[in-house]
């Protein structure tokens, strides 16, 4: 064989060798949630079963869970996950006020749309949630849990969220200023929060995520004790670091290298029309996601995105829909939802775009 003969063979071995690791890498990736969100009843009423539309999973509110509804998943090859509304304080707040969210004016806050976030360091309302999370666990057996409203009071779902300054209850203060050794003046709920402000804005804000962590650790370490196999969840506002401020940590509390340490599923709630973006921002923004948590193929912390499907604001179209429900397969997602169940039920062409969908990721496992 000549020179040349030999020289060529190495190039077509090694370009064979590359195609092949190229075809391995893609293939590496498994798509293992195919969701939807709320309670199956709208599609059964249809006459659909999961398995017919490539479904594999359900995540449904807590509180709309029973073992019928478990049994028919599971016969169908569904997962069962519930969904928990961690700090969401509607209602409970209004008999339990010394749980009320307390702004830099020393007032209580105002209830957002529809979320009233309470305060997450006042001890009756940890002890509430946390015991209702036993008796989910106790109850049920679930495949995971997922934390909704984990965050500080705000309402980040639309084009101009609602982002106040909390909490500067007695609790949080007192706590604060154990945990940060900072010695607060003698003075009303207001002038500490001013001082705060003014002279430690940088250990608050720092302090405000450690709490949500704080959060997140406790309700691990719960689901350990009771239901250890369980995955646990985060249903989470989107945005990137720089957004509204800074406000996802600024304001919200979230801080993503915290979190990772107990997350084993991060779903951010890509609600792109809700949120008043295109619908292609949902791949950019599971793009951005994959590299912010240093996201790895088949290891924890796991991306499985929430995506919009119900027309309000406005209309979502059959084409936005399958552009987001792909967009949340985007990066090192390995798994998608959407939101809800009705919204899908009630209009065929969506129904076919997620059947379509997911038949696709399920015909390639």
């Amino acid at each position: 064989m000549t020179s040349n003969l030999k020289l060529r063979c190495s190039y077509l071995f090694l370009f064979s060798m590359l195609g092949l690791v190229s075809c391995g890498s893609s293939s590496t990736k498994t798509i293992e949630i195919r969701g939807i969100y709320g309670n199956p009843k709208p599609l059964w009423d249809k006459g659909y079963k999961l398995n017919d539309l490539g479904v594999n999973a359900i995540f449904v509110h807590s509180g709309s869970i029973n073992e019928d509804m478990i049994d028919r998943a599971r016969a169908e090859g569904a997962r069962v996950y519930a969904e928990f509304a961690t700090l969401n304080g509607k209602g409970y707040v209004d008999t339990h006020p010394e749980a009320w969210a307390i702004n830099e004016k020393g007032e209580r806050v105002a209830a957002a749309t529809w979320f009233m976030g309470a305060c997450p360091t006042e001890p009756g309302f940890r002890k509430y949630r946390f015991d209702q999370l036993r008796d989910l666990l106790l109850e049920y057996d679930l495949d995971g849990v997922w934390m909704d409203y984990v965050h500080w009071h705000a309402q980040f779902e639309d084009p101009e969220p609602i982002l106040p300054e909390t909490c500067f209850c007695k609790h949080c203060l007192n706590s604060f200023s154990k945990d940060s050794n900072i010695r607060l003046p003698d003075a009303t709920n207001a002038e500490k929060a001013e001082y705060i402000l003014n002279n430690h804005d940088s250990a608050w804000r720092k302090w405000r995520c450690q709490v949500i962590y704080d959060w997140t650790s406790n309700i691990k370490s719960i689901m350990a004790e009771i239901k250890p196999r369980a995955l646990l969840g985060l249903y989470h506002c989107p945005w990137n670091d720089e957004e509204f401020n800074g406000a996802r940590e600024r304001i919200l509390g979230l801080d993503y290298d915290l979190l990772k340490k107990t997350v084993d599923v991060f779903s951010p709630m890509v609600y792109h029309q809700r949120m008043g973006r295109d619908p292609n921002w949902v791949e950019e923004n599971i793009e951005w996601f994959s590299k912010k948590i240093d996201a790895e193929d088949n290891a924890y912390p796991k991306i499985w995105p929430i995506v919009q499907a119900y027309n309000e604001p406005g209309i979502v179209t059959n084409e936005a829909f399958e552009t987001v429900l792909r967009g949340g397969l985007a990066g090192k997602s390995t798994g998608v939802m959407m939101f809800t169940t009705h919204a899908i039920a009630e209009d065929e062409g969506k129904t076919e775009v997620m059947k379509k969908v997911y038949s696709e990721q399920k015909d390639r496992q």
